[in-house]
């Protein structure tokens, strides 16, 4: 299978690895994170202070990583044989979910498709009905010339209804199903929003990449993995270096709130410019 896509154009500019000089102001200031939202001028703010809207992040953050995940296997299949495949898991019952379900399901299409020599692939999201019942929609690429079989057929999901059928524009799909989630209802104890499997090394240091804090975008090459440390921040897991983010969140009169205090020096001239083929930059900032 062909590499999912070019890493570097010539004209982007690598900057130092982490632990570069910083600055307090020096360079051109960035745009601020994902789910920032400028604030009105006031002359109590500090500079460089921005307001959050804790629900507007964490929705643009879910659409983000499946719309990544999406293009990077939409061009990796590109010129080959593939067809994305929309699976649609219903429960039965209201209270009927349990957090194994959706992995139980997936790990019998994988060994379904590991017997016919057939990478698994796949995307899904949640959706909560109406009713209260948790929803799956799974997009699946498969060859062409092979269909799943129905899983409630097969004995795959005991707990509903399913339904199979391709999708013409499965990234658009997956996006809408995304927007639709209500952040307010939330989720039934242990479910989780989305999830995706079935990358290729390359693909999976992109994806990683992009899931990235958009400040540390600018200097963290494509390679690079960062864990969270609760009470450390970043951290390189390669170096074990921790690398401080620029800003200083607060929350006062139920309002939250974050300062930029720094800057790093150099980075990327255009944070998105390297994979710019995956999607546009607004979701993927």
């Amino acid at each position: 299978m062909k590499s999912p896509i070019n890493l570097y154009t010539s004209e982007e500019a690598v900057a130092p690895p982490p632990g570069a000089p910083l600055c307090g102001g020096g360079g051109a200031a960035q745009p601020p994170g994902t789910g920032l939202v400028s604030l009105k001028t006031s002359d109590t703010l500090l500079p460089h202070t921005v307001q959050i809207d804790p629900e507007k992040a964490r929705h643009t953050r879910l659409k983000r990583s499946i719309l990544v995940a999406a293009k990077l296997f939409e061009h990796s299949f590109r010129g080959f044989r593939y067809k994305p495949a929309m699976l649609t898991l219903t429960y039965r019952d209201v209270d009927g979910f349990e957090p194994r379900h959706v992995s139980d399901l997936l790990k019998r299409i994988r060994q379904w498709l590991q017997r016919r020599g057939v990478r698994f692939c796949y995307v899904w999201v949640a959706e909560l009905q109406q009713r209260g019942a948790l929803h799956y929609h799974v997009l699946v690429w498969l060859p062409k010339g092979l269909t799943l079989p129905k899983p409630d057929k097969q004995g795959w999901w005991p707990h509903g209804s399913t339904r199979i059928e391709w999708a013409r524009h499965p990234i658009g799909y997956l996006i809408k199903y995304a927007s639709k989630f209500d952040i307010k209802c939330g989720l039934p104890k242990g479910a989780r929003l989305h999830g995706a499997g079935g990358f290729e090394q390359a693909a999976q240091q992109i994806r990683r990449w992009f899931n990235l804090p958009t400040w540390l975008k600018h200097f963290a090459g494509v390679s690079s993995r960062f864990v969270r440390l609760k009470g450390v921040g970043l951290v390189d897991a390669a170096t074990g270096l921790c690398v401080p983010s620029p800003w200083r969140v607060s929350c006062r009169g139920g309002k939250v709130t974050a300062t930029r205090l720094f800057e790093y020096v150099g980075g990327l001239r255009q944070v998105s410019g390297p994979y710019s083929v995956i999607g546009r930059p607004h979701l993927l900032a």
